[in-house]
């Protein structure tokens, strides 16, 4: 085979492995997210009804304005923060957990949002906040994708009648992955361009609903969108009918070939293979190191609008490679006690009486 053919094999290759319709979606032997070692560390199952979130306001809009206004807001058990980014969502609120979720779980976390978009002012289009789990500072490190990591959340879509009257995005679920590429405002020598550079991505998954409210559309529905394909375009993936309305199990994973695989199905039963929707390379990269995981909440940035109350539970981290990662946190908690403990000494030592 000579080089222009080789070269035309590999692209098609390339592409029959990210098609969703193409039976290569699974060379690169998907991992169900929930597979391995579950890092409890992170995460939450929002089962303490003191839950509470301490925001910082105005919140951060470094994407819109490039303004990061911190100190930024975070969760009371230290395991959710503000991102830089955007701001949190205005209102988190632990609730009880609605009918046919997890067993056992008494309480899951309801999310929305109203001032999206830049602190004091309307842009009248769709904006988004974000809570984004306390992954890198809580484990001390990234992690890598041959450690393999994945993520699973619970999601409850509210009846109809609930959701912003908006046909577009109303929900995300997606993680923060990072690779290495050209760093195009770098300078080699002679004046050429050079150098690599950490670039973080975010793939993940969208809930859009589709509103009988629009001319077209006679009944109300939503469906499941992938970020993203090569190009870093949405792909539509999964219709979810009105009767399926309800509790929803989300999951991504990364292999050790930098590839995102994508899962999702309805109920809470814990994902399986046949649940596996997509497999991509978003924009392109291939992910090098896994950094978190996070939630979007979308709507009309008007000041009117509040966007759809949805509810998430048991938010869970795992890694199959895991040693590297349990270690970390091992010396996390330890650092922690020696330093609750030498500062409860200096308590005890400032009540003792002095000696007359």
């Amino acid at each position: 085979m000579n080089h222009k053919l080789f070269c035309i094999a590999s692209c098609l290759f390339a592409v029959a492995i990210v098609s969703p319709s193409s039976d290569f979606a699974h060379a690169a032997r998907p991992i169900v997210p929930g597979t391995g070692t579950e890092i409890e560390y992170v995460g939450d199952d929002f089962e303490d009804p003191s839950w509470d979130f301490i925001h910082q306001f105005p919140k951060s809009s470094r994407e819109q304005d490039s303004q990061l206004r911190s100190p930024t807001g975070r969760s009371t058990n230290g395991r959710w923060i503000e991102g830089p980014e955007r701001g949190q969502p205005d209102q988190m609120k632990v609730v009880p957990t609605p009918a046919g979720g997890l067993a056992g779980s008494k309480y899951s976390l309801m999310l929305r949002t109203l001032n999206s978009g830049i602190p004091g002012r309307h842009l009248y289009d769709v904006q988004q906040d974000d809570l984004i789990a306390n992954c890198i500072s809580r484990l001390g490190t990234t992690i890598a994708v041959a450690e393999t990591p994945s993520v699973v959340t619970r999601v409850y879509l509210p009846p109809a009648d609930q959701w912003e009257d908006r046909s577009g995005p109303h929900f995300g679920f997606r993680i923060s992955a990072s690779t290495m590429a050209p760093d195009r405002e770098s300078t080699g020598f002679f004046g050429s361009r050079g150098g690599m550079k950490a670039e973080p991505y975010w793939p993940g998954m969208w809930i859009h609903f589709r509103s009988k409210t629009n001319k077209k559309v006679e009944e109300d529905s939503a469906f499941i969108t992938v970020r993203g394909d090569r190009r870093g375009r949405d792909i539509k993936m999964k219709t979810i009918p009105l009767e399926q309305f309800g509790w929803w199990t989300m999951g991504m994973s990364v292999t050790g070939d930098g590839m995102v695989h994508y899962y999702a199905k309805p109920g809470v039963e814990d994902l399986t293979a046949a649940d596996h929707i997509t497999s991509q390379f978003p924009y392109s990269y291939s992910a090098q190191r896994f950094r978190t995981f996070f939630f979007d909440s979308c709507n009309k940035d008007d000041g009117k609008s509040w966007s759809t109350p949805f509810v998430i539970d048991d938010p869970q981290l795992f890694v199959v490679n895991a040693s590297r990662i349990i270690a970390s946190v091992n010396r996390k908690i330890e650092r922690a006690a020696k330093s609750k403990t030498k500062k409860n000494a200096k308590v005890a030592n400032k009540r003792k009486p002095r000696n007359k």
